[in-house]
């Protein structure tokens, strides 16, 4: 009975978790430490408890996705340009109370509603659009590896080719090998052979345990001072 019940729970906390450490890495990088995998990781955790309590919602995943990024990003910009950029913080907390205000607004008023004026297709394309934009991060997160960053010392050990070759392949080995076996992971209880525990369980805790899995072996695998990354996660 706790084995079904874990399920869902790992599931839940992988799909909000990984994103999440993602995307605030990404965040730390644009907004030059502003923000950071620290505060999205909180923020993450006190929306979801307030929602689960009072929404009526425990299993809604809620997190950062890449149109918050893309936000705070362009925020930041702005910010670092006109107001200065010690001013974003408090700026950014003005635009998140105003946003906060007109949704408490949107609610009172009933204004979901309106979704019944959509078609498919409309959830469908920003569902794609999350996908495209998970995969870029993705790409450009493993590509990192094997290029040396703006104002480094090319000369340095650790950005010398044979470096940076041994650590970008073995980004893409631990990126295509997760991405693979997690997707055959869960069609593990179509297999023909094992018992159906064993079919059921990796079906189950087959794409966590890769995740941790793959962890394990990308931050062992470093040759060399460390820069190698996983698809999603952030440099070790």
């Amino acid at each position: 009975m706790w084995l079904g019940i874990l399920a869902p729970t790992a599931y839940v906390f992988f799909a909000s978790a990984l994103p999440v450490i993602a995307f605030g890495e990404q965040l730390s990088r644009e907004t030059d430490g502003s923000l950071s995998t620290s505060e999205t990781l909180a923020s993450t955790a006190i929306c979801g408890v307030i929602h689960s309590i009072f929404g009526g919602q425990p299993l809604l995943i809620l997190g950062v996705a890449e149109p918050t990024i893309i936000m705070y990003t362009y925020l930041y910009n702005f910010a670092k340009h006109s107001v200065g950029k010690e001013l974003y913080l408090a700026w950014a907390g003005w635009v998140c109370v105003w946003t906060a205000l007109m949704l408490f607004i949107l609610a009172i008023f009933n204004a979901c509603t309106i979704i019944t004026r959509f078609t498919r297709v409309a959830g469908e394309l920003f569902g794609m659009l999350i996908t495209v934009l998970f995969i870029q991060e993705a790409i450009k997160d493993v590509v990192s590896v094997i290029s040396i960053p703006t104002g480094e010392n090319a000369s340095d050990e650790k950005y010398q080719f044979h470096w940076l070759y041994t650590n970008g392949l073995l980004a893409v080995i631990f990126s295509f090998g997760l991405l693979i076996t997690a997707l055959k992971s869960r069609k593990a209880r179509s297999w023909r052979y094992g018992s159906g525990l064993f079919r059921s369980f990796i079906a189950d805790y087959g794409v966590p345990m890769m995740v941790v899995i793959v962890l394990d072996k990308a931050l062992e695998g470093i040759v060399t001072p460390p820069r190698l990354s996983i698809s999603g996660l952030p440099p070790s």
